[in-house]
């Protein structure tokens, strides 16, 4: 599966983004999804994953409560609802497709979008 990330920009602290993936292929049902995210100096982290069909999600603890990650497996796309931003959510967020129903490690991931930039100034 490809993966096209976007939706990234400039956003005060406390405001909110949409950022959304989109998949190419007809298996894009089959994969878990997942959204990391990374800046300069540091490994990439996890952010949020889903499972296939939707129906469960997990979080990091720092965005929990903030962050919201759905799918359209219609539409082979997921987006993550970024909301109360603060300047440490600063980073290149990517999207990711893994074989398995769902994860937070990285390495479970087998697809990668080419990542999209989220600025939150203070």
């Amino acid at each position: 599966v490809q993966l096209q990330a976007s939706g990234g920009g400039l956003v005060q602290a406390g405001g909110s983004l949409r950022l959304s993936c989109a998949a190419t292929g007809r298996t894009f049902s089959s994969y878990g999804m997942g959204w990391f995210r990374q800046v300069p100096g540091k490994e990439r982290e996890f952010v949020a994953t889903i499972s296939r069909s939707g129906s469960s999600a997990d979080y990091a603890d720092s965005v929990k409560g903030r962050f919201t990650v759905s799918r359209d497996n219609a539409k082979n796309t997921v987006t993550l609802q970024m909301n109360s931003l603060k300047p440490e959510d600063t980073a290149v967020y990517y999207c990711a497709a893994t074989p398995r129903l769902w994860a937070s490690d990285r390495e479970k991931y087998t697809g990668w979008g080419q990542g999209t930039l989220v600025t939150v100034s203070s």
